[in-house]
């Protein structure tokens, strides 16, 4: 009689495993609820998940109301849409727009399980600079409420095959949507220095541009781990923590031009006051410089001119509760404005 064949037994990755799906406990909350808890005590992130961020203020902010219809211009995980659902009900909708064709359709399922069928709740796979084209697709010429969180989330950070991370080893891509542009591996092998430069210093405000984009120009970086690397080389004469430092803007830096982040922001705020309806309100959520200048400069001009009723008189940052709480949650700007009756 032929033995049966037995299954061998999965071998333990050790206590510091190698893979990304092994190492974090926290990507799967029910199994690990204790290692989570920990994680949320610790004011982290848990892995694979996202923490809307100043969800009270913006709630105050937008106002939102029955039978209202808003615009989530970046749904994301939809941690913020989540709590903007229920205010609009009865009669009111949500649109969801959001070019990540990853996680999209999971978060979509994950509202629709909260119970928010297509009559509350609809998304589109675009970039927010499409806001006017999904409203005239819909036949809306305005909507009550616009948001727009310009932050990454935490799911495409923590995901090193997206390639946003410096943290972790995986393909140097950053494209919010794998299917489209180049990734920047390509960009930086591409580019000539001097417009490397200028992208650090435009993107990121980086102080050794110069430095930097000599050392990678033309250069061949498949990975993140490559590409922190040849940056730390490039600064040897200065301090761990400013080496440290640069890494992060320059991986800021070249996410925002790979997906040609400013562009679509400038052509968002072009839009928004004809966006809006009498009395409607738009809240949008900033996580570096460079796009807070851009949106205090739009309401400004905005108010001035009279697309806009009022607003932020000034801006709007986390609590240190919550900043303790959600380390994530330390550089965001929140700034808002209201068209007239």
């Amino acid at each position: 009689m032929t033995e049966p064949l037995r299954r061998r037994r999965p071998r333990y990755a050790g206590r510091y495993p190698r893979r990304f799906e092994e190492k974090y406990k926290e990507r799967n909350p029910q199994r690990y609820a204790d290692t989570v808890a920990k994680v949320l005590a610790s004011g982290k992130t848990p892995a694979g998940t996202h923490r809307p961020i100043l969800v009270a203020e913006i709630l105050d902010v937008l106002a939102p109301r029955p039978a209202e219809i808003a615009v989530d211009c970046t749904l994301g995980y939809g941690g913020h849409a989540e709590q903007i659902l229920p205010l609009l009900q009865p009669g009111g909708k949500l649109i969801g727009l959001d070019a990540d064709p990853l996680q999209l359709p999971k978060t979509e399922a994950r509202l629709r399980a909260l119970g928010f069928g297509p009559e509350q709740f609809a998304v589109h796979r675009t970039n927010f600079a499409a806001l006017a084209q999904v409203l005239a697709a819909q036949q809306l010429p305005a909507v009550d409420i616009i948001f727009a969180d310009l932050g990454v989330s935490s799911m495409q950070l923590d995901d090193p095959t997206r390639g946003f991370s410096f943290k972790e080893e995986g393909p140097l891509d950053m494209r919010m949507n794998p299917n489209r542009g180049q990734p920047a591996s390509a960009l930086i092998e591409t580019a000539r220095p001097e417009a490397l430069a200028r992208m650090f210093q435009e993107n990121s405000d980086e102080p050794h541009a110069m430095e930097i984009s000599k050392a990678l120009s033309g250069g061949t970086f498949p990975t993140t781990s490559a590409l922190v690397a040849a940056i730390r080389d490039s600064l040897s004469h200065v301090t761990r923590d400013e080496q440290e430092l640069s890494v992060r803007r320059v991986f800021q830096a070249l996410r925002i031009a790979v997906n040609d982040e400013f562009s679509a922001l400038d052509a968002l705020l072009r839009q928004l006051p004809a966006c809006l309806k009498p009395g409607g309100r738009v809240a949008i959520l900033t996580f570096h410089s460079g796009e807070d200048r851009r949106v205090k400069k739009a309401f400004e001009a905005g108010c001035r001119d009279g697309s806009y009723a009022d607003i932020s008189p000034e801006v709007i940052r986390p609590t240190s509760t919550e900043r303790h709480a959600n380390s994530r949650a330390g550089p965001a700007k929140l700034r808002w404005a209201r068209s007239g009756w």
